[in-house]
């Protein structure tokens, strides 16, 4: 039996222990949401840019940062021309925009790079997209926190809490948890409020700025730094390819199409073209500033914190552009969260990672995946010591060749499609393509010994172990089908005068272990009813039909759970069931299935335990578990 993990029931554990932690669960999650809500769930536009593009947005916080990390290692003379590297990533940017949104247009129910890479170049290369995009969201929450953080301690009165940057960032992973936890919406109204204090600040930051550049208040004197290493083209690329951080997360309003209201690609399109927009703006007003006022990266304080310093001075102002930034480069991880759990529902679905990452939870949000998520961003925290620069170093690996498959799989779904006005379209995706599979090799080659490789090892890693899961299921699948089974033929079992041994029969599937127990059932009881929970995804039409053909004598009861409860449903109607026939012992049967490894467990949710603890709650007296081996 494969039933979804039982998400929060009164009868779970039963008790005042199980009052007080529901108590605590409902105040820092929220009410349980029916599913019928989720409709009122969706995002507007300023809403979903605050959700979706917080982790591009927040990238020109260090993005001019890791460009003059690189060029000042061939002295102070050459840091100016960080704004020529900064020009050519925003004309990438426009690219990668532009074909994003002709992406938008042909998948108008979301079209991230694994769905548009599958689709049109085929499994594998659908697989290495999914591969890299994980990779790249999990880094995201990394690389974002850290940052953030450090900004938080370029603070002076802060600094000495630098030591204690990597339980901060800890801290940070599970606020964060929390508040995804809470639903899309309730996420989108908390993340609001810092995402846009942040844009604006730091256009008043740039504006006044370019002021005081326009009245000659600006008289920076330029440093003097000894070269390290001359100036050659792998430096410029390899400058190039740090500042390429600045686009990572630009895919994400295309991936997030669905979380925003109807018409959702219309509202997407718009939301990605104020995203480009604003990202662009900054990210070349930073740098401009950053080389007028001849700023070198310090380990004691962020260019951006540099840049506010002098501009600004140590006011109020300085301290509340601190204060956003740090904001916007800990919910950058936001756009991580909004987009893993979605991507891992639909590996879910395809069966190529555990089934219990397509589980809506209680707030109607992939809480599994965000889960999930968090402890593998806690755990990069905890191995590379909190170290943006360490991190660094394995960015956009993954992104970018997302970009690039998702790209050329535009290309083929538009010679495919030939729509009116595809040759444009096409164009443009080839182009996107073409580019970001260009600043692909850029990055490999330049970041490869600094931790690239690490990436590069780990996506064909992760693509065996998709293949891995999706071999189990399948093997499970064959070993539990019916398609080989003959039609059963039972006559209606007729309804004893006296019960004397009822049973309930637990039914998730119709399978070969399902067929089993209700086998059992008829060798021990005079009175069965089986008992079906549909959490809504369940094709009822098909089941009873099955129903009709295999198992006519023993009546199919089908729960509606609108909460998307399995346990509770269940529990009840047993409760109700044992009370019409008190002074006999009523049978509960759970079927369920042995795999051949103990390991392969992991990948099935384990219903069965969970029910036998409520009922054994319940004081239910007789419950049996029906194993059928793999």
């Amino acid at each position: 039996m494969i039933y979804p993990t039982e998400q929060g029931g009164k009868h779970l554990l039963g008790g005042r222990y199980m009052s007080f932690y529901l108590r605590i669960k409902q105040f820092l999650l929220g009410r349980t949401l029916p599913t019928s809500a989720h409709k009122d769930q969706r995002l507007n536009n300023a809403a979903a840019l605050a959700v979706l593009s917080s982790d591009a947005l927040s990238s020109v916080a260090y993005a001019t940062e890791e460009i003059l990390k690189v060029l000042v290692l061939a002295g102070g003379a050459v840091i100016g021309g960080s704004i020529w590297i900064a020009l050519a990533i925003a004309l990438l940017l426009l690219i990668i925009t532009l074909s994003y949104q002709q992406t938008i247009r042909a998948y108008p129910n979301g079209g991230g790079a694994y769905i548009v890479a599958h689709e049109n170049l085929g499994i594998y290369p659908g697989l290495v997209a999914a591969a890299a995009l994980m990779i790249d969201y999990v880094l995201t929450v990394t690389v974002s926190i850290a940052s953030g953080v450090d900004n938080l301690t370029s603070i002076p009165a802060l600094q000495p809490f630098r030591h204690f940057s990597v339980e901060l960032c800890l801290l940070f992973i599970l606020l964060i948890m929390l508040a995804n936890l809470r639903g899309v919406r309730e996420s989108g109204r908390i993340f609001m409020i810092p995402t846009y204090a942040f844009v604006v600040s730091v256009f008043i930051m740039i504006g006044v700025g370019f002021f005081k550049q326009f009245t000659g208040q600006i008289h920076a004197i330029p440093p003097v730094i000894p070269a390290a290493e001359p100036l050659g083209l792998f430096l410029i690329l390899r400058a190039f390819s740090q500042g390429c951080t600045a686009l990572t997360g630009v895919e994400a309003i295309s991936n997030g199409v669905p979380a925003f209201k109807p018409p959702e690609w219309k509202n997407a399109r718009i939301t990605m073209l104020y995203m480009g927009l604003i990202l662009g703006c900054m990210f070349l007003g930073i740098t401009h500033l950053a080389n007028i006022y001849y700023l070198v990266p310090s380990a004691e304080e962020t260019i951006i914190s540099q840049l506010a310093h002098n501009i600004l001075g140590n006011g109020l102002f300085y301290n509340i552009i601190q204060i956003a930034t740090l904001l916007i480069l800990l919910l950058a991880a936001n756009t991580s969260y909004a987009d893993f759990p979605r991507l891992s529902s639909l590996l879910a679905r395809d069966g190529f990672v555990p089934r219990q990452l397509a589980l809506l939870g209680e707030r109607l949000v992939y809480s599994n995946g965000i889960i999930l998520l968090s402890l593998f961003g806690a755990g990069l925290i905890i191995v590379f010591k909190g170290s943006v620069d360490r991190l660094i170093s394995l960015y956009a690996v993954g992104v970018f060749t997302s970009f690039t498959l998702s790209q050329a799989g535009m290309v083929r779904h538009w010679f495919k499609e030939r729509s009116s006005g595809w040759q444009p379209r096409a164009f443009m995706n080839g182009l996107g393509s073409i580019t970001t599979a260009v600043v692909l090799l850029v990055i490999l080659q330049t970041k490869f010994l600094a931790g690239a490789w690490i990436v590069a090892v780990a996506i064909p890693l992760i693509v065996s172990l998709f293949f891995a899961i999706h071999r189990h299921y399948k093997h499970v699948a064959e070993r539990l089908s019916l398609q080989e089974m003959p039609p059963r033929g039972y006559i209606p079992r007729p309804k004893p005068e006296v019960v004397t041994h009822p049973a309930v029969v637990i039914v998730g599937q119709l399978n070969r272990g399902t067929v089993e127990a209700l086998d059992y059932a008829r060798t021990i009881a005079d009175e069965i009813v089986a008992v079906h929970v549909d959490i809504g995804y369940t094709p009822r039409d098909k089941l009873q039909e099955q129903w009709r053909q295999l198992e006519s004598d023993i009546p199919l009861e089908i729960i509606d759970s609108p909460y998307r409860s399995l346990i509770e449903p269940i529990v009840d109607f047993i409760g109700k069931f044992e009370a019409r026939h008190q002074g006999v012992f009523t049978t509960v049967i759970i079927p369920t299935f042995v795999p051949r490894n103990w390991w392969e467990g992991f990948l099935h949710n384990q219903t069965a335990l969970f029910l036998k603890t409520a009922l054994r709650a319940q004081k239910s007296q007789v419950v049996t578990t029906v194993r059928y081996y793999l």
